[in-house]
């Protein structure tokens, strides 16, 4: 018979453990407080201060139940109830028998229920979810010999495998789910393929490959099986070979494939994807298939010597890659909320911003299929930490065997994705370590003497894990922790990755000397801003609380320091304003100009022997409505820093930069003299020939103050970096009137790319009336509409406010006197009206005001 599947998303109930009365379920997967908010127990705890009257929720066991009849089995046949995730401490009974305990969230579990099953009439599965936030604090305080050190939530987090940002972040709420937060289903099944593992081995050259595809088999029933596999590319077979099952239940095929289509990250070339599929035989009658897409390619963490230390920097099929990419947190508090959809969408929004490595941090959750797919599918490399974050990690045997289920069960199920390019042992945990002062030396290799230190998480991550990584994985590169290199302090800047946080953290430098901080790979940075204003209003209340400073705001944000930081960023380089939008906008601009000068400053280095490998900002989006470092808000919302970073990520990308002055420590003297320098930054593969203009603006007058600087046939280097301006002077004292560099590179007759330099701080310039003009060319169509953009003087940071569904090519523009540049529309309904405005204007602009004097 063929493996048929019994969803069991719906027909369920829960309650409170202590309390008598049942409530319906809309749906599983679900957790808790989707549940008790859909039947009017609980307040959306995105709202207000909601997330404060949700807490007596993290207190509480509950239990949920479902009645169904068995399902259809021949005689012969197994029954299996199968849970993809039950979060977290769950006891599951079937008519009144325990079948099943778990206490880890990142395990999936299959019971044999057959027997259970065989008697007639109804079976009630009921599934008890205890405390987790209690038992944790239980299981802390029956080990008092273990250190518990870590950053963000209370400590107990440390001995539950559960997703860690739940007891709170520096950027999320307390939310202490529970319930079954993963699909369950009955499968009903003679034979059944447990696994398939398709590998792909790439030959030097690039010209053959040879895919390796095998499968583990459960049979039930006697007799000769087999297994037919096949590849196919785009639909069209290519090989196809059926072989026996063997008396260990294994089958294994080995495909040559000829000039492979290679599977590259997005911007390099095409995701091509392979199917491999395995369909089980018993006899001539199918009883079970399973196919996976795999890609065709190598990827390398390169790390030699050089002048500036030991290098860290990927290579895919035999290309150099910089990695300019974000970090990533789960994108919702309450996971069941976010679909295959929503994952596909954000992927969406990093190929759009040129964005092409995901880093998926440690203190979240190994996510969903559909995650991953899209990343395959659209050209996104995952950096895939494992599930440790900010803590000293307890190792007594149970929790040892259970990160090792763990490990298995999640390596074996995402190691077919070509997208996943490493492994990484933890986040920041390496850091705890040193900031507590626990023991680590590095060249004590004995793992056993690792476990009697007071650092003991280091058996997890330099011998439990790579190894898991060696056997099941062992194509796919192993590191220890993020940030890690080999086993020098985290701050080192030679080697390995690093966590960036001095500036916001802290030493709290100037963002405009962040690419002077950075090191071999930068794997963590950031600067908070607020949200769009769409967003605020989506979580305030009431209408009072709209000013910058209010309760509900503050408590939407919860990093520590917050207040301070924000304050000393704007302070130091804008003028101040208490109007909410104003602030509001205001902190995007710093958060984009910000991320600008690391991104532009570590892709130059790029073009110095490998200087910097890559730049994974902290982060890309939200779990909730609030306001964090993420450049993207919760609704999918960009921040101006999504498009600060996309023009950095240009293909071929110009920079020009003067030499930073110090005007706090100078006492807001001006400098008599500055240095600047112009650069082209490439990731192409072969040398481009093309035209640099340098121009040199008065703020004032937006007229040229010197004739333009112009170099004619420059060889830009492949995917590099190429000098051009080393040396510029400016001198302040014949030209004294502030003014920007405008940095412009045609390549034939088109300008691909700009950049400007300007005068700092913002907050002494006088930005007002630029005269900017924007107009609509052609005609308004239901698809797209096109502006074109001027102005009299140069204008800093246009934006336009993002609208639902909305999609603009461009935004947080520059614009500069005699560069018209052009927006492209997209989705604009017929009675929606494009809001914008710019440093220096007080309030927002319609577009149809047209012209701004």
């Amino acid at each position: 018979m063929l493996l048929n599947h019994y969803d069991l998303s719906s027909g369920w109930t829960f309650r409170d453990r202590d309390a008598q009365e049942w409530m319906p379920v809309p749906k599983v997967p679900s957790v808790v407080h989707q549940d008790l908010i859909a039947n009017k127990q609980l307040d959306d705890p995105f709202m207000g201060f909601n997330e404060i009257k949700a807490q007596w929720v993290n207190e509480k066991s509950w239990v949920y139940r479902n009645t169904f009849q068995s399902p259809l089995a021949p005689e012969g046949a197994a029954v299996d109830l199968v849970f993809d995730g039950l979060d977290t401490f769950a006891t599951v009974k079937l008519n009144g028998q325990t079948i099943l305990k778990s206490d880890n969230m990142f395990l999936g579990h299959r019971v044999n229920v057959t027997k259970a099953l065989q008697a007639e009439g109804e079976h009630t599965l009921e599934i008890e979810f205890d405390c987790a936030l209690l038992k944790a604090r239980e299981i802390r305080a029956q080990h008092p010999e273990h250190k518990w050190a870590g950053f963000n939530g209370d400590t107990s987090r440390l001995a539950v495998r559960k997703a860690q940002y739940h007891w709170g972040w520096d950027w999320g709420p307390m939310l202490m789910t529970a319930g079954i937060w993963r699909p369950v289903r009955l499968e009903v099944y003679t034979a059944r393929v447990l696994d398939l593992w398709p590998r792909a081995h790439l030959e030097p050259g690039q010209q053959i490959a040879e895919v390796i595809a095998n499968a583990e088999i459960d049979t039930i029933v006697g007799g000769v099986h087999k297994a037919l596999f096949s590849l196919t590319l785009g639909g069209n077979k290519i090989a196809q070979q059926e072989v026996p099952v063997y008396i260990d239940g294994q089958a294994q095929v080995s495909f040559r494939v000829n000039h492979p289509e290679l599977w590259w990250p997005h911007g390099y070339g095409p995701q091509n994807l392979y199917e491999v599929s395995a369909t089980l035989l018993h006899g001539d009658e199918t009883v079970d298939h399973i196919s996976k897409k795999i890609g065709i390619r190598t990827a390398e963490v390169v790390q030699q010597l050089d002048k500036h230390g030991k290098s860290f920097f990927f290579r895919i099929n035999g290309m150099d890659i910089f990695c300019g990419g974000s970090c990533w947190i789960p994108a919702d508090s309450l996971l069941p909320n976010i679909k295959a959809e929503r994952y596909r969408k954000w992927i969406e929004l990093m190929v759009a911003g040129r964005q092409v490595m995901i880093r998926v941090w440690g203190g979240g959750i190994y996510e969903d299929d559909s995650f991953y797919e899209a990343c395959d599918e659209l050209g996104v490399m995952v950096w895939q930490d494992f599930m440790f974050g900010c803590g000293n990690y307890p190792t007594w045997p149970a929790m040892l065997e259970s990160v090792r289920q763990e490990t298995v069960y999640n390596v074996q199920r995402l190691r077919h994705h070509p997208s996943i390019v490493i492994f990484v042992g933890n986040n920041e945990d390496y850091q705890v370590q040193e900031s507590e002062g626990l023991t680590y030396n590095y060249d004590d290799k004995d793992p056993e003497n690792w476990l009697r230190t007071d650092f003991p998480a280091r058996y997890i991550y330099e011998k439990l894990l790579p190894e898991v990584v060696a056997e099941h994985c062992p194509d796919t590169f192993y590191h220890p922790g993020s940030p890690w290199g080999d086993g020098k302090i985290s701050s080192d800047t030679t080697v390995g990755d690093m966590h960036q946080w001095n500036v916001w953290h802290g030493t709290q430098e100037k963002y405009q000397i962040f690419d002077t901080l950075g090191g071999r790979f930068n794997s963590e940075f950031g600067m908070e801003a607020f949200p769009h204003l769409s967003t605020v209003r989506s979580f305030v209340e009431d209408q009072s609380d709209m000013y910058p400073q209010s309760h509900v705001i503050d408590f939407h944000n919860k990093a520590d320091g917050h207040e301070r930081r924000l304050a000393t960023y704007l302070v130091e380089n804008l003028r101040m304003s208490n109007d909410l939008p104003t602030h509001i906008y205001q902190t995007q601009v710093v958060q984009a100009e910000t991320m600008m000068f690391g991104y532009r400053g570590w892709r130059r280095q790029w073009g110095d022997e490998r200087h910097c490998g890559g730049a994974l900002l902290w982060q890309l989006n939200d779990c909730w409505p609030g306001i964090s470092w993420a450049i993207v808000d919760y609704f999918h919302k960009p921040k101006p820093a999504y498009y600060a970073v996309k023009r950095v990520l240009n293909p071929i990308a110009i920079a020009v930069k003067r030499e930073h002055h110090d005007w706090s420590v100078a006492h807001a003297q001006p400098p008599r003299s500055s240095q600047y320098e112009l650069w082209v930054s490439s990731n192409r593969p072969h040398t481009v020939r093309g035209c640099v203009e340098l121009r040199f603006l008065s703020v004032i007058t937006g007229h040229d103050i010197q004739p333009p600087i112009v170099h004619e046939n420059v060889l830009i280097n492949a995917n590099g970096t190429t000098n051009v301006i080393t040396d510029g002077i400016i001198d302040h004292i014949a030209r004294p009137e502030p003014h920007v560099l405008a940095a412009r590179l045609w390549v034939g007759n088109d300008i691909i790319a700009r950049d400007v330099d300007w005068p700092q701080p913002f907050k002494y310039l006088d930005l007002s009336h630029p005269r900017l003009e924007i107009s609509q060319e052609g005609q308004r169509t239901r698809d797209k509409i096109v502006f074109k953009i001027s102005s009299r003087k140069p204008v800093k940071c246009l934006v336009f406010e993002e609208e639902e569904n909305v999609e603009l090519s461009d935004n947080a523009m520059d614009i500069v006197p005699g560069d018209e540049q052009t927006l492209i529309v997209k989705g604009l309904g017929a009675s929606q009206e494009l809001r914008y405005r710019y440093l220096g204007q007080p309030r927002a602009l319609r577009v149809s005001d047209r012209f701004d004097g």
